[in-house]
């Protein structure tokens, strides 16, 4: 008999800087995983975003992009890398304002299917406000006019493909919507 699986997380914030930890997660082919959210009770408010999300109780960072990755997308066949950009940034989503301090990670995955394996593991307000999930070339990021965070990922996955990562993370401009 299988144990039953654990319920999801529920999310704790509650004000004041939350800490995150995103991943900017890369295929063979080097396209990047972006989930398509929207506000829970206006689904035309939309926008893609890389999976990610708060730290829960003691886990690292780390452990929380790798926790985050499985919960949003299935996908566990990931290799973490380095701190890529970190940034400040506020918004208001599902009726509060939501501040918070975030690392990307540098992550690949040969784990691939189309569509995304599916998210095993979301939250009540994930469940209201993710509706999926696809994989984006360079350039189809930089030909969007849909709403990308962060504002300047196009640019960001373009040097990072370009050049490597950075030595150290590099600091983005604290974006406030």
């Amino acid at each position: 008999m299988s144990p039953e699986p654990e319920p999801p997380y529920e999310d704790t914030y509650e004000g004041g800087l939350r800490k995150v930890a995103r991943v900017v997660l890369l295929d063979p082919q080097d396209r990047i995983l972006l989930l398509h959210g929207h506000e829970p009770d206006d689904p035309a408010d939309d926008w893609w975003f890389t999976p990610g999300g708060g730290v829960e109780g003691t886990e690292t960072r780390e452990e929380a992009a790798l926790r985050e990755v499985a919960e949003e997308t299935g996908i566990t066949d990931v290799e973490l890398g380095l701190v890529l950009w970190r940034r400040t940034c506020s918004f208001p989503f599902a009726g509060r304002r939501w501040d918070q301090d975030e690392w990307y990670y540098l992550a690949r995955t040969a784990d691939t299917h189309q569509p995304v394996p599916g998210a095993a593991r979301l939250t009540d307000l994930e469940r209201r406000s993710v509706a999926g999930a696809r994989w984006w070339t360079c350039g189809e990021l930089a030909r969007t006019h849909e709403t990308v965070y962060p504002t300047r990922l196009a640019e960001l996955l373009r040097t990072l493909l370009d050049e490597g990562p950075p030595a150290k993370p590099v600091v983005l401009d604290t974006e406030i919507v």
